[in-house]
């Protein structure tokens, strides 16, 4: 079972979500199923048939959740030193064709928003990145072709995700 590395935040936050829906959600979808059945015919009753459905995508969150939660692996990037790229640093690099600057934060696959320059360590661009270092070269085989960047520094700043 390969541990999937999150904040304390996100960890918490799906943990809260696994449990609302176990505890609150699960009943209250079965209340509504019950009382569609006592409507009789089911064939033609479209409020069954809709929280039926509701039900099943529901139980498909909670074999997620009870997934990731249970693989999850909670790291506190602040006390790692960043020196080397890992879990939590901030990276600066540079394009070396284009000279276009750009800053990734190395995060878990549940915080990942690569818009917001949040990366999945488990993204290509991270695994590269894993382990160098300010000054080091990377090199990353992109649809668009073969890219160098120029790691310009690493450090450490306080993750907040929306």
């Amino acid at each position: 079972m390969q541990k999937e590395p999150m904040l304390n935040t996100t960890y918490l936050k799906l943990s809260q979500e696994l449990e609302q829906l176990k505890s609150v959600e699960r009943n209250a979808i079965a209340e509504v199923i019950d009382e569609a059945r006592a409507q009789g015919d089911l064939k033609e009753n479209a409020e069954y048939h809709a929280a039926k459905e509701k039900q099943g995508l529901m139980e498909a969150r909670i074999a997620e959740l009870t997934d990731v939660v249970g693989r999850a692996q909670v790291v506190e990037p602040s006390s790692s030193a960043h020196e080397r790229v890992s879990f939590g640093s901030t990276v600066d690099i540079t394009n070396q064709d284009t000279d276009e600057e750009i800053t990734y934060t190395i995060v878990g696959g549940q915080e990942s928003n690569p818009s917001k320059g949040f990366i999945s360590i488990q993204s290509p661009m991270s695994r590269v990145l894993i382990g160098k270092e300010e000054g080091d070269e990377v090199s990353l085989v992109l649809p668009t072709g073969k890219k160098k960047f120029d790691i310009e520094a690493v450090y450490y700043k306080e993750i907040v995700l929306d």
